[in-house]
């Protein structure tokens, strides 16, 4: 264990006091079904921008994806291009203020409850909360795997014992005080982590002897690049693949396509749309947000390069064979080994900070997704306190168990697989729904089932890197995927994003159902 026991014990625990008292007052706050939904529309501007982010950035951007900069390199910077880009301006302006004057209009409570009630079908509310039921525990797994992983190597307890532990403090205060809670908690994390990313990145560098000579020296390491990442089309840790190859293929249509674009229809997302209390809160939001996603984002990948120069400077390694090839280690092993014992403690509410402000927003989601838009869709228990909370704990169990079951090298993953998910089956409805005036019933059926069931089959059968972790195409003789290169490195979104939209926009125009330019209404 790289740092004191009593000092970790003792700030960490300060820490979950705060928290917890936080959430305690989210419970007091919260006097009905609208407050613990969709905290009673009336956010701060800096509270959403907050808790946007934090619940935007977790540990899958810091220890999954900052492990896949230390195995790809930062070209991953990209994706931080595109988080700003799309993520935030292109989320807050155009769906943003939309989102929120259809939702408080129609009195939409959840993400799956704003589509039935655009679309005025339950068909679109029960299958839209059915994709996040299946779909979000994998990246509710994620999120649990990469706080649980560095939990373990700062405390030295076992993996399992982290992982359940972690996620029973966060299901505390996010099965009594709701959105609120969440929202409060949020604000305080993404604030713990802003200053903990800053000191991160200043640190990794005076470490490695400043900007330049960091950077020159990852850059000069180019000729160590392993054999089977060389043959993969892989240039260098400061340089992008080899346009076409296979890590092209996966840096591109998987990390950077897949989560850039699939930002925009997160279900977890849209909600905080509908928290603000007018359009200028959400204008407000986009100042603090932006900046926000920069630091966490570009500092995570920008540091997990670098880990491959201390690694390689202190024990001849590269960064992923130093942490025995496990990526989700990559950033957990450095900060432990190379960090002075009282960053560690630093880092280490970080990185609580990041996976708790997201985990609490995905058990919320999830867990009024069973409740309201599947089980109880319809009913009055729908509506119920008591219900919601019990809807949160099935999926809290749900998505340790998955937690458990996955194997290393998962994170980033996972994250980029749910977030094409919800880009394929959402992004299409969701954008028709908010900026058509009549949007068509059989148009949006036929595009959330198109992509839904083409990422499916896609990520089952055809991606090799999706196809390894559900081990359904195993079956079929000496194939990892149904088919070769280049389409087994194609992330399912390149495909089932297009068709979706294809269909909708069609279906659209030929029943004459929408003009554009024209807003939606009830």
């Amino acid at each position: 264990m790289a740092a004191g026991t009593d000092l970790i014990v003792a700030i960490t625990a300060v820490y979950v006091v705060l928290m917890l008292a936080l959430g305690y007052l989210g419970y007091r706050k919260t006097k009905g079904a609208e407050d613990y939904l969709v905290a009673g529309r009336n956010a701060h501007p800096l509270v959403i921008a907050l808790s946007y982010g934090a619940t935007f950035i977790s540990t899958s951007a810091i220890i999954g994806f900052g492990g896949q900069a230390a195995n790809l390199g930062m070209g991953l910077i990209w994706l931080t291009v595109f988080n700003i880009g799309v993520g935030i301006l292109l989320a807050f302006a155009v769906f943003g203020k939309k989102t929120r004057e259809i939702g408080q209009r129609l009195k939409a409570v959840t993400f799956p409850d704003l589509m039935g009630k655009i679309y005025r079908s339950p068909f679109m509310q029960v299958v839209s909360g059915l994709v996040i039921i299946v779909g979000m525990p994998l990246y509710t797994a994620a999120v649990l795997i990469g706080g649980a992983q560095f939990i373990k190597e700062t405390l030295g307890i076992s993996y399992g014992t982290a992982l359940i532990g972690f996620a029973a403090i966060v299901a505390v205060y996010v099965i009594f005080g709701g959105l609120i809670a969440v929202m409060y908690t949020d604000a305080v994390q993404g604030t713990i982590m802003l200053v903990g990313m800053t000191v991160l990145l200043v640190s990794t560098y005076l470490i490695l002897g400043g900007v330049t000579a960091a950077n020159s020296a990852l850059t000069a390491m180019s000729s160590l690049v392993p054999d089977a990442l060389a043959g993969q089309g892989m240039t260098g840790w400061t340089s992008m693949p080899l346009p076409g190859s296979s890590i092209w293929f996966t840096l591109v249509t998987t990390l950077v396509l897949g989560v850039g674009i699939g930002v925009l229809a997160q279900p977890q997302l849209v909600v905080r749309f509908m928290t603000a209390k007018d359009g200028r809160s959400l204008n407000r939001a986009v100042l603090v947000g932006g900046p926000f996603i920069l630091m966490m984002t570009g500092v995570a990948f920008t540091v997990g390069a670098l880990t491959n120069v201390y690694f390689y400077q202190t024990q001849g390694k590269l960064a992923v064979a130093a942490a025995g090839g496990n990526l989700d280690t990559v950033i957990p092993l450095f900060i432990n080994l190379a960090m002075p014992e009282w960053f560690v403690v630093i880092f280490m509410i970080t990185l609580l900070a990041a996976a708790m402000s997201t985990l609490s927003s995905l058990f919320h989601t999830m867990g009024t997704a069973l409740i309201c838009d599947v089980w109880g869709r319809g009913r009055e228990c729908a509506l119920s306190l008591k219900a919601n909370q019990a809807g949160v704990i099935v999926m809290i169990i749900a998505s340790v168990i998955i937690a458990l079951l996955m194997p290393g090298s998962i994170i980033a993953i996972a994250t980029a697989m749910f977030m094409g998910l919800c880009a394929s089956a959402f992004l299409p409805v969701f954008a028709v729904a908010v900026y058509c005036k009549h949007p068509d019933l059989l148009a949006a059926k036929a595009s959330l089932v198109t992509g839904a069931v083409v990422w499916f089959i896609w990520a089952l059968f055809v991606n090799a890197k999706y196809a390894s972790v559900f081990g359904l195409s195993n079956a079929l003789p000496g194939k990892v995927g149904i088919l070769g290169f280049p389409w087994s490195a194609i992330d399912p979104l390149i495909i089932a994003l297009p068709l979706s939209a294809l269909v909708v926009l069609i279906l659209q125009v030929l029943r004459g159902s929408c003009k554009p330019g024209e807003p939606a209404e009830s």
